[in-house]
């Protein structure tokens, strides 16, 4: 078996890659051997209080990636759009001839302040992480069916597809649980393409990260109106974490891409400090 966690000529495809928890697993990827295509889509969605990812955060993260010589196509595009998920993978196959793993990551979190008591606020999370993600495994899982190679999918998941977060009636909002239940609905997806296509060798699991040290959380929105209200013990979890790294992430996302996890498929793998135990 190779050195644990290599990923040597082969190339991965992150939405949502331009910071965050995309940024990580994207430069991680280049570290360890993959050429890397980056979709994301560098503006802001109204519903959404704090700031997006810009033209500037992607141009970081290519330099990042560059650094590591290896090579990275850029795109500007949006997951809720066919057209743009479709085009993002045809890049990558007609740019480095075959696509080999995927890290579905593009996420919102329109879950504060006004905007998220709006129903665009349901349809931007919805669109993004139920209907984007569909979107993303429908277009890449093609060419790695098509190609013989077989592949490896990660779509990021939350806490939030395993439990309802909401403590009042307040946080029935349209953001919030429209958060909650594209979070839950990517299992379905998730193991319906597994099933499927474990014959090609194209295996899709799913990383479900506790709080994560990104723009999401880290902003002057979602404390104040989310975090400093919780009852006591709300998000709790048995080793008292509060926030973990992107590292931390990409560390599950990366075994879950590699041949160390080669017969892993189908399931899910919560980095959470043990906050699904509660």
């Amino acid at each position: 078996m190779s050195e644990p966690w290599r990923f040597d000529g082969k190339v991965a495809l992150v939405t949502g890659g331009a910071r965050g928890q995309g940024r990580s697993h994207a430069v991680n990827l280049a570290k360890r051997g993959a050429d890397v295509v980056i979709l994301d889509i560098l503006e802001q969605i109204p519903s959404v209080e704090y700031g997006m990812s810009t033209q500037a955060d992607m141009d970081e993260t290519v330099k990042l990636i560059e650094a590591e010589d290896h090579r990275v196509l850029p795109i500007k595009g949006d997951v809720r759009s066919w057209d743009d998920v479709n085009g993002a993978v045809s890049a990558a196959v007609s740019e480095f001839g075959h696509l080999d793993l995927v890290s579905a990551n593009a996420g919102v979190m329109p879950t504060t302040g006004e905007p998220a008591q709006q129903l665009d606020a349901w349809h931007a999370t919805i669109d993004t992480m139920l209907t984007g993600v569909y979107y993303t495994l429908r277009a890449a899982t093609a060419p790695m069916v098509e190609s013989g190679r077989g592949g490896s999918v990660v779509i990021t998941g939350s806490t939030s597809t395993f439990q309802g977060v909401a403590y009042n009636q307040k946080m029935l909002n349209p953001g919030q649980v429209g958060y909650g239940a594209a979070k839950h609905g990517i299992v379905a997806i998730m193991r319906n393409f597994a099933k499927a296509l474990g014959q090609f060798n194209v295996r899709v699991n799913l990383v479900a990260p506790q709080g994560v040290r990104t723009p999401m959380l880290v902003n002057p929105y979602f404390g104040p109106s989310v975090r400093e209200g919780a009852p006591p013990g709300w998000m709790a979890n048995v080793m008292n974490t509060d926030i973990v790294e992107p590292q931390d992430i990409s560390e599950a996302v990366l075994w879950l891409l590699s041949d160390q996890a080669r017969y892993v498929t189908g399931t899910s793998v919560a980095v959470d400090s043990g906050t699904l135990i509660y």
